[in-house]
């Protein structure tokens, strides 16, 4: 028997928590250190290089894969001896879009689970990104039909998570978020008051990597290592 009752609402983040997202990315990465070949700085040092270029573009640009390519673009013409041609160019945006090409894989469990979920609580899907690009993996997913809401973010925050909570009218004390990000979904959500599921996803962003903040007191923060397990508690 589940251990909270029927009526909760569960904010559910969506990639890497409800389909494979992250995986796509380190394999464009990986690509891209490869072609850029560089003899004097190693992958790891080239990758700690692109984090820190896509950390400038997303405040510049926001997230999404138009500014995934702006990344990989500028870390190309800040490392690269020679500069970027329009062979290169079309090279390096060949990595990005490689990730546009890739169906939706749902992780184990989802379709299943949402579709017993939906029984018993209302779901609310909130993620973060480009409003067309993640709208349209929304879509392919094939998931839309459980969920009362889609919220497409540009950002997670307390401010943003407290937003929803108004627009919607939730209830803190019934409300959860759900999803693999310790950074974006557990610990805002934390600090605006709701409670909140961590889902461990072993490719989740290096981005968003943070330590999980403890509960406050009256508040819930659960850590399962599979997305069917939800039922077991709701």
């Amino acid at each position: 028997m589940p251990r909270f009752p029927s009526g909760q609402t569960l904010l559910i983040d969506a990639d890497d928590t409800l389909w494979e997202n992250n995986v796509y990315f380190e394999r464009a990465i990986a690509a891209f250190i490869s072609y850029l070949n560089h003899h004097e700085y190693s992958a790891a040092e080239v990758r700690q290089t692109l984090n820190a270029v896509e950390r400038e573009t997303i405040l510049a640009h926001g997230y999404g894969l138009p500014s995934f390519t702006r990344s990989l673009i500028t870390c190309f013409e800040r490392l690269s001896p020679e500069p970027m041609d329009e062979e290169k160019l079309r090279r390096v945006e060949g990595f990005a879009n490689s990730i546009a090409e890739q169906e939706i894989e749902l992780l184990p469990g989802v379709d299943e689970t949402l579709r017993d979920l939906s029984t018993r609580h209302r779901l609310i899907l909130m993620t973060k990104g480009d409003q067309a690009e993640q709208a349209d993996k929304v879509r392919r997913s094939g998931l839309a039909s459980y969920f009362s809401v889609v919220e497409i973010v540009r950002e997670k925050n307390p401010a943003v998570y407290q937003a929803v909570m108004a627009r919607h009218e939730l209830i803190p004390h019934a409300t959860w978020m759900i999803g693999n990000s310790p950074k974006s979904d557990i610990n805002p959500a934390l600090a605006a008051g709701l409670h909140a599921v961590f889902l461990f996803h072993k490719d989740t962003w290096i981005l968003e990597h943070a330590a999980l903040d403890a509960a406050p007191a009256g508040q819930h923060l659960i850590e399962l290592e599979a997305f069917h397990k939800l039922s077991v508690l709701f």
